[in-house]
């Protein structure tokens, strides 16, 4: 189902639960809602109003990806970014890393198993930018 996009920031400040396999139906609308939108190359799960760790973003050739549960393990090539956020007015200016690391959750046979992924450019930088948000940091 496609969600409307939350902009409320007390919503948006706390820290999301970890996600379970029980969570798959917030991914899918997760992935409806990035989908639907023209403007949008990543999201988090708390800007469609479910406080659960679950990040969505498009890959390098434009497919979703779902991360249960991401956290950045290795981070290199420091930069200051300017981002914009479908849930904030203006944009921000944040310190990110080109070259990241992330050890994530994915869905598989209806489980949860782990996995890891290397990222640069614009994908670490939507990742970076998610994962803050399930941190409750408004960028």
């Amino acid at each position: 189902m496609i969600k409307d996009i939350i902009t409320d920031e007390e919503v948006l400040s706390k820290v999301c639960e970890p996600a379970t396999a029980d969570d798959a139906a917030i991914a899918d609308d997760l992935v409806e809602t990035l989908l639907a939108s023209e403007d949008a190359v990543c999201l988090a799960a708390n800007q469609i109003g479910e406080t659960k760790c679950i990040v969505a973003y498009l890959n390098e050739a434009g497919r979703p990806v779902v991360m249960y549960n991401p956290k950045v393990t290795q981070k290199l090539k420091p930069y200051t970014a300017v981002e914009a956020c479908l849930s904030r007015e203006e944009p921000t200016g944040v310190m990110r890393y080109d070259w990241i690391r992330v050890a994530y959750d994915r869905l598989q046979d209806g489980k949860l198993v782990p996995a890891k992924k290397k990222l640069e450019g614009n994908s670490a930088q939507a990742v970076q930018h998610m994962i803050d948000h399930c941190e409750g940091i408004l960028v």
